[in-house]
């Protein structure tokens, strides 16, 4: 065997768990020779389009997977004794596949679902198991199959029955063929409960005759890395290292905690180390898993919704007749036998070429449509921002009200037709903004007009900047003052304010850090706790481990929110093409796809930012009004 395929694998996405980026896992699925890799989040497919691309642009094959929450009784029922979540690994094998996995997702988001954690029922994945586009494997200590054969660290007494029962039930869920039980023994020389409920597994294999397959259960790259990971379980758990050390020597530790402070074996292993612990036939049964999964493309051009033109005309014939009338009231000041007539007539055509031909028009029909909306409420908007304001036909329909060519802006740095790949069109990027207490009737505005379940405000990542990861770091150890934290981390710029600079120190470092550019802009002041080494890039000093742990954490994903500008609207239901997550408030749907990927999947993104200082302005104008009125 020349190779074997890891199929239980956590990205950052699992969030405060699992620790690698997707970049990361493909390069670790490329360096221990694998031809393909399963990505397999809890309860997420957030990661699918970051997953997707990575494993691509190395060649390799990008498997779709989640590792779901089911519950043991109706997921309507929320009451306590049905908090507990059994895990169980879903892997899409082809597209219809994949929409089915996004339907699961987007089902355990729902707020009738979501109880603590997005969960679904037995029933629920019986249904979308019965289809056959999906392939399934047991799942680790904490799985239905597990679960069903021990009783706290131990088997239970009538382990094979009960073991036998729920993986023939499993079998019928997903059909013969689809389902296998899941050997993790990467840690059994550490944990030996694993190693003795591995066994078990296997007795339980070769009685029902459902094969076994071997997996990792990895939550970041390499061993070296597992030093990292515990520092955001610290963050999960809000202790330090030395409380969870003490927590284990007391036996007060969790299992999380247990697993992930004992072993360093949660990483993706080698084919060498699987070998030491697997069958060959439990290795061939991940390559024959991959087999299974097609090779099919989650991505599509944008397909933005028809725009309805008022006059029942072609939204390309629509636009232009809107650019003919932007031009009579703004360009009637240009002699028509000039060379400036000449230059703006030929701009405009242009870039109306260049719209049309990539079936653009909708979107730019779309922005005016809600901008007008906004303006026929009395609500003041922004007079347009960024690279839009090099776009003559968004200054003919007054989305933006800068005229481009008197400032030489460039219509390319808006939208360059070059960024365009055969079967990938790229979006314009229009912000607008609008007053704060205008944001919500206009998002009400674009639900009814496009319909609720194609409309969706966007879900956000925060990440670890320079900063804040330097002070989880030395939070997680536990031995540093406020005060010495809060000295150290001042001279940690805010990363907005060196955006320029940051691209130098990629070039020097191959990493984007604001803590690296402070290591070389503000050496003098962190030099009684770190320093540069005579090679420039190796750290020297009391906490030259602290700060390369933070270097290595930065940019981390930790927590998810809601953006504060970012609506997608879809020609389709969203959760065709994109996971539905339940925003924190536990009332709407959020499309669970960062913005850029949002639009790689086909939706239409529109940054609408609500500003407060339009607000304000809005109120000076009325009050400027009122005394006007009694004058």
């Amino acid at each position: 065997m020349k190779h074997y395929t890891p199929l239980h694998v956590h990205s950052e996405y699992s969030l405060l768990d699992g620790l690698s980026q997707c970049e990361d896992i493909a390069e670790r699925t490329e360096q221990i020779g694998s031809k393909a890799c399963a990505i397999t989040d809890h309860g997420s497919v957030s990661a699918a389009v970051d997953f997707f691309d990575k494993m691509k642009t190395k060649g390799l094959k990008p498997i779709l997977g989640c590792e779901m929450y089911v519950c043991r009784e109706d997921v309507l029922n929320r009451s306590k004794e049905n908090r507990a979540l059994d895990h169980q690994v879903v892997l899409a094998k082809n597209e219809q596949g994949w929409k089915d996995l996004l339907g699961l997702s987007s089902t355990a988001n729902r707020p009738e679902h979501y109880y603590y954690r997005p969960r679904i029922d037995l029933d629920l994945l019986a249904k979308a198991g019965s289809q056959k586009n999906l392939v399934s494997f047991s799942g680790h200590l904490g799985s239905m199959l597990a679960n069903a054969i021990t009783d706290g660290d131990r088997l239970d007494p009538d382990w094979m029955k009960k073991g036998m029962y729920c993986a023939k039930n499993l079998e019928v869920v997903f059909g013969k063929g689809n389902f296998f039980i899941e050997i993790q023994l990467i840690d059994s020389k550490i944990n030996t409960f694993a190693g003795m409920v591995g066994k078990a597994l296997r007795y339980i294999a070769a009685n029902t005759g459902i094969p076994c397959v071997a997996t990792p259960d990895a939550h970041y790259c390499t061993r070296e890395d597992a030093e990292d990971q515990r520092v955001l379980l610290c963050t999960s758990f809000k202790k330090t290292i030395g409380e969870v050390q003490r927590d284990l020597s007391e036996g007060k530790a969790n299992r999380t905690l247990q697993t992930f402070f004992q072993s360093d074996n949660y990483h993706i292993p080698s084919l060498e180390d699987m070998q030491e612990f697997h069958t060959d036939e439990e290795l061939a049964n991940t390559n024959v898993i991959a087999d299974m999964c097609e090779d099919y493309n989650i991505l599509a051009p944008p397909n933005p919704p028809k725009f309805t033109c008022p006059d029942g005309s072609d939204p390309n014939d629509y636009l232009r007749f809107l650019c003919r009338q932007g031009w009579e009231g703004k360009m009637g000041h240009i002699d028509t036998l000039s060379t400036d007539f000449s230059k703006y007539g030929e701009r405009v055509n242009h870039e109306l070429d260049v719209f049309t031909g990539v079936n653009l028009s909708s979107y730019f029909l779309i922005v005016d449509d809600i901008l007008q909306f906004t303006r026929n409420q009395g609500y003041l908007t922004g007079p347009g921002r960024g690279s839009a304001a090099g776009c003559m036909v968004s200054y003919l329909l007054n989305i933006t009200q800068v005229d481009p060519i008197p400032y030489n802006l460039v219509f390319e740095r808006f939208y360059n037709l070059g960024r365009n790949a055969p079967g990938h069109i790229s979006w314009p990027d229009i912000d607008f903004d609008v007053p704060k207490e205008a944001r919500p009737e206009i998002i009400e505005y674009v639900r009814n007009k496009y319909g609720k379940e194609n409309v969706a405000q966007i879900i956000t990542f925060q990440t670890l900047k320079g900063r804040a990861s330097l002070k989880r770091v030395m939070a997680a150890r536990g031995n540093i003052s406020f005060d010495e934290q809060n000295s150290i981390t001042s001279h940690i710029v805010d990363e907005s304010k060196i955006s320029d600079e940051l691209g130098d120190i990629k070039q020097e470092y191959g990493i984007s850090s604001t803590i690296l550019w402070a290591l070389e802009n503000k050496a003098d002041q962190l030099k009684p706790w770190v320093q540069l080494g005579s090679n420039g890039h190796k750290l020297e000093g009391p906490m030259a481990r602290i700060f390369e742990q933070a270097i290595r954490l930065e940019k981390t994903k930790i927590i998810s929110g809601k953006h504060a500008a970012g609506i997608v609207i879809s020609a389709n239901p969203i959760s065709d093409s994109c996971p539905m997550v339940l925003d924190k408030g536990g009332k709407h749907m959020l499309a669970g796809f960062e913005g850029p990927h949002c639009e790689q999947v086909s939706l239409l993104k529109l940054d609408c930012l609500g500003l407060s200082t339009l607000d304000r302005v809005s109120d000076a104008v009325k009050i400027i009004a009122g005394e006007d009125d009694e004058d």
